[in-house]
């Protein structure tokens, strides 16, 4: 059967896309791969050329029809990506090669795994493969021409992980750690599923924050006042400022525009002292199925605080609203012990540099079987009585 003949151009914002068409292919569950997200970066101008996040989405059409979309943004630095690239970054600078600018398809300063290409609806699954394996080539091609030296698609899901596979990229896979609904009750149920000792330390934990009589208040983002929003920022801001010398990789702009477009997907969670005073806040996102944890920022330091508004809140609203998986967030093996799964996260490569390409696979390679014992010893590690499936 003869291939289908696609046809690609690269557009520098996503406004030039219709909103309709971009939330038709990706879907509005997911809040951040929705239109309203990715133009709120662009508008807010926490992505753009100054900040080393140059819009360059990728359009695929067949004649007149449209019939795949992709997040792309040309990078001059490896910032706001969390998939690490900086030792290859070293490499080729110690090689006298330019490893900047680079290509990535990735949501910016957002490490949650998603469709990173959105398909049209109609098209069947062998369709889709045949895209990806066009839009590869496509890529490949464009290294060449505009003097890009790789491309990255992080945070795939698996599904769409293993069609890029199929067109030949390197693989490589990282670990997160998500918390997951077993159809708990209540907290307590999903207390009453840990080990004595592990159950009692975050009933500790918990303790602290129930002496410093504070209170916990979740706000949809569309219902949550410019004040309560000004006070989230701030947290943001100050608590940015103290742990990274600069004010977060985000603006009030930002948040505002989200609230404004998208605020039915956003929960903010205030925390208010027994004065009625803001000492804390947290971000998160809700979809059908999953808490997202994102940002929080305090004005004042109480022990403790952290765990209970980044994680033992969030668990309990995903508990009493049905969702099945929290995820708060890269990193953190602190988790595993406040029942946070390691959980595996894929991204994929190409490496114009033929013999660059060859090393790096050769690492991704080995990497993997270290990703593989470390899940293994994180698990291992899990505070459950029993493993829960």
């Amino acid at each position: 059967m003869k291939a289908a003949v696609y046809q690609f151009r690269f557009v520098n914002t996503i406004s030039e896309i219709k909103k309709s068409d971009w939330n038709a292919f990706f879907g509005i569950s997911h809040p951040f791969t929705r239109h309203e997200y990715l133009s709120a970066l662009e508008l807010s101008h926490c992505v753009s050329p100054n900040t080393g996040w140059q819009p360059q989405h990728l359009v695929v059409s067949q004649g007149d029809t449209l019939i795949g979309l992709m997040p792309m943004y040309i990078k001059t630095h490896s910032w706001g990506e969390y998939v690490f690239d900086w030792a290859w970054a070293e490499a080729f600078e110690r090689n006298q090669l330019e490893y900047y600018p680079k290509i990535v398809t990735s949501i910016p300063f957002t490490p949650t795994t998603g469709q990173r290409i959105g398909f049209a609806p109609f098209l069947s699954e062998n369709e889709k493969q045949d895209v990806i394996n066009q839009v590869g080539q496509f890529i490949r091609q464009q290294l060449v021409d505009r003097h890009w030296s790789s491309w990255h698609g992080l945070f795939n899901l698996q599904s769409q992980h293993n069609m890029w596979l199929n067109s030949s990229v390197i693989s490589r896979l990282g670990c997160q750690f998500h918390w997951h609904n077993h159809g708990y009750s209540d907290f307590n149920d999903f207390l009453g599923n840990m080990s004595s000792r592990k159950r009692k330390n975050i009933l500790k934990e918990r303790a602290q924050i129930q002496q410093a009589q504070l209170r916990f208040t979740f706000v949809e983002g569309n219902k949550a006042s410019p004040e309560q929003w000004q006070g989230f920022v701030q947290c943001y801001q100050r608590t940015y400022l103290k742990r990274s010398g600069h004010q977060g990789y985000l603006s009030a702009d930002f948040f505002l525009l989200v609230a404004a477009t998208m605020g039915e997907s956003i929960r903010l969670l205030l925390v208010e002292n027994s004065q009625n005073q803001l000492v804390a806040s947290a971000l998160y996102f809700i979809s059908d199925s999953h808490l997202y944890g994102r940002y929080w920022g305090a004005l004042t330091e109480y022990d403790g605080l952290h765990f209970e508004a980044c994680y033992y809140q969030g668990i309990e609203y995903a508990i009493a609203n049905q969702l099945s998986v929290f995820d708060a967030g890269a990193q953190g093996e602190h988790k595993v012990a406040r029942g946070f799964y390691p959980v595996l996260t894929y991204s994929s490569h190409i490496i114009q540099h033929q013999g660059f390409g060859d090393a790096i696979a050769d690492f991704c390679e080995q990497e993997q079987h270290h990703i593989g014992l470390y899940m293994q010893q994180m698990t291992a590690q899990l505070p459950y009585k029993t493993t829960c499936q």
